[in-house]
């Protein structure tokens, strides 16, 4: 039903005025019908169609959350996004093209994320909905789009699945099945999601020992550098979630930050973890992901930590307190699987019974439409450090 079909006959004692009535009456319904309110995670209220049939993600890895809550095809109603996982996570963009071809048809809203978008290609696809994602940091050009989209009446719902992901997820998962009016399969995600993480957080907070301490150095050999580090929010969020003592902590405040390699020799953390994203092919950074077997993750964590002068005075590379993990994980609730790998790296003990590559299978066997394959963290042997 829609207000385009609303005919309201005469009926029998009913005088002109109480047509009117009616009719009015029955287009209220009608919209209210075809409405909804969703607050987004910024606490806007904001009102869309209660179907939308056109929307558009202001990142394609948005995808990783989307094929959870989607079932049968999850790009039916997608008409635009950025080529953002085609760039930063081609593995996974190729899996799902080879199961839904579809998806390449999809118009491309620019080969980076929501900053570099073009806020008139949006506004001619006349979308229901756009999504946006909550940011560690804003510049003009994202002022500038919401500004735009909002001037133009285009529904604007942001979510977080990229900065606090502690606080954040469950919510950004529920505004997601809100829109796409999947909230029994988001309600079952985030049943599983708080299972797994109320494990973590109850055994932490009875253990009484030190926090064993942690360099966690992102896109390892990026830059030719040490060390990229994320601290309150992104995966050291997750790393604090897992027990582990972040030694940015002690001089590091944001989201994110740099530590000298100086600091970092200084420091001689117990663990050392990596991330990475690189497919079979690339050349000078951290191969992972669901096409890399994990002896090519071993042989590219050796050669690049090889590289770098302060890695090469870390302990923890030498006698197997170092670990690798799939970057990505920090803008998909998939992240379960990686804060239970942290976890059990740095409490083997405590947490003996976490099977966390078990997790992550079962995530993809009951939420997602792609098979699980390749390797997603690992922890580095001590003989591959010496």
């Amino acid at each position: 039903m829609n207000s385009d079909s609303i005919v309201v006959r005469r009926a029998p004692g009913l005088s002109g005025p109480m047509l009117v009535v009616l009719a009015c009456f029955l287009l209220v319904l009608s919209s209210v019908a075809w409405a909804k309110t969703i607050t987004d995670i910024d606490g806007n209220r904001v009102e869309i169609p209660d179907r939308p049939q056109r929307i558009v993600l202001g990142e394609s890895r948005m995808l990783y959350t989307l094929a959870l809550l989607e079932p049968g095809d999850p790009f039916q109603h997608i008409v635009a996004w950025p080529h953002d996982l085609k760039k930063y996570d081609s593995q996974t963009w190729n899996s799902f093209a080879r199961h839904f071809p579809q998806m390449l048809k999809i118009p491309s809203l620019g080969a980076g994320g929501p900053n570099a978008i073009n806020p008139e290609q949006i506004l001619a696809l006349k979308p229901d909905v756009v999504i946006l994602p909550s940011l560690a940091r804003y510049d003009d050009a994202d002022l500038r789009l919401v500004t735009m989209l909002k001037a133009a009446h285009i529904p604007v719902v942001k979510i977080d699945l990229r900065v606090h992901l502690l606080k954040n997820t469950r919510r950004s998962v529920e505004i997601f099945g809100e829109v796409l009016n999947q909230q029994a399969r988001a309600e079952a995600f985030n049943r599983f999601y708080q299972q797994h993480m109320q494990v973590i957080h109850d055994r932490l907070a009875s253990y009484q020992g030190a926090k064993p301490s942690v360099l966690l150095q992102l896109h390892l050999g990026r830059r030719n550098e040490c060390c990229v580090t994320a601290i309150n929010g992104s995966l050291g969020e997750l790393l604090n979630a897992a027990g582990g003592d972040n030694i940015a902590n002690k001089t590091q405040h944001g989201v994110f930050g740099r530590l000298s390699e100086e600091s970092v020799i200084a420091a001689q953390p117990q663990y050392y973890f990596a991330t990475g994203f690189g497919d079979n092919a690339s050349q000078g950074l951290l191969k992972l992901g669901p096409d890399v077997a994990p002896e090519t993750v071993l042989s590219s964590f050796r050669q690049l930590t090889a590289q770098q002068n302060g890695l090469r005075e870390l302990s923890a590379l030498k006698n197997g307190h170092s670990a690798v993990i799939w970057m990505n994980f920090y803008l998909s609730p998939w992240h379960i699987a990686a804060t239970e790998f942290m976890a059990k790296t740095l409490y083997p003990q405590l947490f003996a019974d976490l099977e966390p590559e078990k997790t992550l299978q079962q995530i993809f066997r009951d939420f997602l439409p792609i098979p699980y394959s390749g390797t997603y963290f690992i922890n580095i042997p001590p003989a591959s450090n010496k």
